[in-house]
């Protein structure tokens, strides 16, 4: 996993999002099936982590992610994107052959 796994503007967000919970809580990225490619991620504010989890910390922001997900976001980078469109999560995977151009999709 990467150490630089979330931007500063992710992390920044994400800090935000946690600082309102308790201190258990926890980012939660996944992988499910669908979107327009395949596969989509998932992201959410969790307090639970089970022991499939893989917990990374970076700069004190607490992300887990299920050991299924993990391989597909080993080379990846989350981003969080404030434009026109409006504010979002997006996922920069050089492991995936295509995405769509909200970066909340991909295929393998």
């Amino acid at each position: 996993m990467r150490q630089d796994l979330l931007s500063a503007s992710a992390h920044k967000h994400i800090s935000k999002l946690l600082s309102a919970k308790d201190e258990s809580s926890v980012f939660r990225i996944s992988i499910d099936a669908g979107g327009c490619n395949g596969f989509q991620y998932q992201f959410k504010v969790d307090h639970h982590v089970t022991d499939d989890d893989v917990v990374v910390e970076q700069e004190g922001v607490k992300i887990a992610i299920d050991s299924t997900s993990q391989s597909f976001l080993e080379n990846a980078q989350i981003d969080y994107v404030e434009d026109l469109i409006g504010s979002y999560f997006k996922v920069n995977n050089p492991d995936a052959s295509s995405s769509c151009g909200c970066g909340s999709s991909f295929s393998i």
